[in-house]
């Protein structure tokens, strides 16, 4: 197996690291987060410029059909740059869209950069488990009716559709009547409540009454779309431990930097045996979670969704492990610098903490890795 990255893929990290270090800098970053919209409509057009929004859309809908290892590169560069614009949320709908094979037109709108979705599929009561759905859809003459609400809905207060998760049937818990459908984020009954998040990014509680759904919005078969709502999050978690990886890789060389220029006792910090112990530590968790971060985004794409499955929940394991020793350490070797709002480790930090707890922490997956077939067995590497 090649893990060596392609040119066309090491040409746009290059084009999109660029764009940050020129247009994208940290003191532009803090405008954006504290601007009453919490994003740039300039950013969003430069994504769009730059083939960001059209890389992971098919080729039939005027995209460049990106694989998540495409993917990868990418969300890294986002990741080092703290960038706060509403692109992990439209590209996660799209890849929604994609699996469904229903809106075509709409995901030609978001090659373009004229449509941001969000996904709405968390709720409050089911933690980190995306199959405990309240959210109700009734079928009627005009298609459905959702009832519901959504917990923490990545830049739903941004987006102009959202992918929302409802039962359609069957139990509150469990795989069976899973529905998916796309909804206008200005239809009739749906009430966002957009709010600003600790790693500056934008998220909504959104509330859905008597929201009236067309059967053409239906994503995937009515009562059948766990499968598609599990490929989903999985393809969402691995571009995710895409962008820890690169939030990771630039904390580290900001603590580095640091240790080198800080002085104690008539020479740099960087010089103690203790702080270099650390050092090194932080570079085998960094280095542990690229390989495995890099495993998911090529299994990703495998048929087999046991594998898929087992090498994903893994990977988030892993690179939630990595995060909270590099990021926690960071900060100790930074001292009370380490959390303050001038630096950008700090807000590293926080965002690597936000990473963490989306689509399952390390503990949900690491229940969910051993829960895999062959598990007890000892069949899994």
């Amino acid at each position: 197996m090649d893990f060596n990255f392609k040119e066309e893929q090491l040409a746009f990290a290059d084009a999109l690291k660029r764009w940050v270090t020129k247009d994208y800098s940290f003191e532009a970053r803090k405008k954006i987060v504290h601007s009453d919209a919490g994003t740039s409509s300039a950013a969003w057009a430069a994504l769009a410029e730059l083939g960001m929004l059209a890389l992971p859309v098919p080729e039939e809908q005027g995209g460049f059909n990106g694989t998540a290892v495409d993917m990868f590169v990418v969300m890294q560069e986002l990741g080092r740059g703290l960038v706060v614009e509403p692109y992990f949320a439209t590209v996660l709908g799209a890849h929604f869209l994609a699996l469904g094979g229903k809106h075509p037109e709409l995901l030609a709108q978001v090659a373009g950069g004229e449509l941001k979705l969000a996904c709405a599929l968390a709720e409050q009561q089911a933690r980190h488990d995306l199959s405990d759905i309240a959210t109700t859809a009734v079928a009627n003459a005009g298609g459905y009716v959702l009832n519901g609400r959504k917990s923490v809905v990545v830049h739903g207060g941004q987006a102009g559709s959202l992918i929302v998760s409802a039962r359609s049937g069957g139990a509150q818990r469990g795989v069976d009547g899973v529905s998916l459908f796309l909804v206008p984020a200005n239809a009739p009954g749906v009430t966002v409540r957009d709010y600003r998040t600790l790693d500056g990014q934008r998220a909504a509680d959104i509330s859905f009454a008597n929201v009236q759904v067309a059967l053409e919005n239906l994503i995937g078969p009515e009562g059948q779309g766990w499968d598609l709502l599990d490929a989903g999050a999985d393809y969402g978690a691995g571009l995710l431990c895409a962008e820890a990886l690169g939030a990771m890789e630039a904390i580290f060389a900001a603590t580095l930097d640091y240790l080198k220029t800080r002085t104690q006792f008539g020479a740099p910090i960087g010089k103690f045996q203790a702080l270099q112990h650390r050092m090194a530590d932080m570079y085998i968790h960094l280095e542990q979670a690229r390989s495995m971060a890099l495993l998911a985004a090529v299994r990703l794409a495998s048929s087999d969704v046991e594998e898929r499955r087992r090498t994903v929940s893994a990977a988030k394991f892993r690179v939630g492990q990595a995060l909270k020793f590099v990021g926690q350490q960071a900060v100790q070797l930074h001292g009370g610098m380490g959390v303050t709002d001038e630096l950008p480790a700090a807000h590293h930090f926080k965002r690597l903490t936000m990473i963490e707890l989306s689509l399952g922490d390390s503990d949900h997956h690491l229940q969910r890795f051993i829960a895999q077939p062959g598990f007890a067995q000892g069949d899994i590497a």
